[in-house]
């Protein structure tokens, strides 16, 4: 969600993910992906700036709770190794 103003001074909060393009001509207008048109103060380059910057911080909120995969192919292949005796040529990886 982005803040923006619009014509007549009222804050405004818009999905910048439903924002299908934005043009100045000479007021900024958002069209949205309903086909709905929303008319703000701030420029273009404003918007795109507020998006961009947006996204990074849901991107970073999210790098914090990612974590490591529960499957890796090294951990897989050191379990087979150490479990498969059907396969003598296997080489034990170990994984500490």
């Amino acid at each position: 969600m982005i803040h923006l103003t619009r014509l007549n001074g009222n804050p405004l909060v818009v999905n910048s993910d439903l924002i299908k393009y934005a043009e100045s001509s000479p007021d900024t207008m958002l069209t949205l992906i309903n086909g709905e048109k929303i008319v703000v103060l701030e420029s273009c380059d404003v918007v795109v700036d507020r998006t961009i910057a947006y996204r990074a911080r849901v991107l970073a909120a999210e790098a914090g709770h990612i974590q490591a995969p529960a499957w890796s192919p090294l951990s897989q292949a050191g379990r087979v190794a150490q479990n498969d005796s059907s396969h003598p040529e296997t080489t034990v990886v170990s994984e500490d």
